[in-house]
């Protein structure tokens, strides 16, 4: 039976890689905080005391962090992912970061003999415990067809893109177009609130119309209510924002729309929002 290692336990991580447990593999986990490990050493699996030991001690190794900082220095520092493999053991990184450290780890995962896949995920907290995220993979196929039994526990649909950083790219395309569609959303619902209309008639409008969406029906509702539990915190979308119009940059394509979201969720990360969900960027509007 393969080996899996799950390293991050966050408000993703965590229902990825319980759904792994669940499934009956043999899951090793690592945490920052090892305290997280506790609800799934209960459902079986094992728990390690540093990135290094479980990349050492399995096939194949996820990764689900934060942010570009938190994914190199769980590779890269004392006691990291990448002193563990060798001999074509597997490192996979799920967490949404720029290309530039998708491919500085790439690089140092196959130079030290293992074989390395980018697979950020589109969904949030729901999708990852419910095991229905969209998985956005690029890098070594053979490792993308060895990870595809534990991705159908993790996701709903896989795609390969081929050459790694592709998918770090589709994935702050897909969250540009998603942060950039909330604050859009955020400002119809203020202006409906400032113009004396009746916001539920306007969430069942849009709700029935061209602008229906998962978004509207699972957000609105909470904009609406003023109560935004956090699926997506708004400090992650505003870092994948960042990313977005960095990348922009440097293709030279304008993203003015992009850009005047990313100021938007910059402010309300200012007002000490960045826990809560990105939905309530709509705070600073209201």
């Amino acid at each position: 039976m393969t080996k899996y290692g799950f390293l991050g336990l966050g408000i993703m991580g965590n229902g990825m890689a319980a759904n792994l447990v669940k499934a009956g593999y043999d899951v090793t986990v690592w945490n920052r905080s090892p305290v997280k490990c506790a609800s799934l050493v209960a459902q079986g699996a094992k728990q390690a005391k540093t990135p290094e030991a479980v990349t050492a001690s399995c096939d194949i190794t996820f990764a689900m962090l934060a942010d570009p900082e938190a994914a190199r220095e769980v590779c890269f520092g004392p006691e990291g992912a990448l002193a563990g493999i060798g001999e074509g053991r597997g490192y996979v990184d799920m967490s949404t970061v720029d290309e530039e450290t998708v491919k500085a780890i790439a690089i140092s995962i196959t130079t030290a003999g293992g074989r390395f896949l980018e697979s950020p995920v589109s969904g949030s907290k729901k999708p990852a415990m419910d095991g229905t995220l969209v998985i956005l993979s690029a890098g070594d196929e053979s490792l993308y067809k060895d990870a595809l039994p534990a991705f159908e526990k993790m996701g709903k649909m896989s795609f390969f893109l081929e050459k790694t950083g592709q998918a770090a790219r589709m994935k702050l395309v897909v969250n540009m177009i998603m942060g950039s569609m909330m604050t859009a959303l955020s400002e119809g619902v203020a202006l409906c609130r400032k113009s004396g209309l009746n916001e539920f008639q306007l969430l069942e409008v849009l709700s029935n119309g061209a602008l229906a969406s998962p978004m509207v029906k699972g957000k609105m509702p909470t904009m609406l209510d003023g109560v935004f539990p956090t699926n997506f915190p708004l400090k992650h979308m505003q870092k994948d924002m960042r990313l977005a119009v960095s990348l922009g940059d440097r293709l030279s394509q304008p993203l003015p729309t992009a850009a005047a979201a990313n100021e938007l969720f910059k402010a309300a990360r200012k007002a000490g929002l960045s826990d809560e969900d990105f939905a309530a960027v709509f705070k600073i509007l209201s």
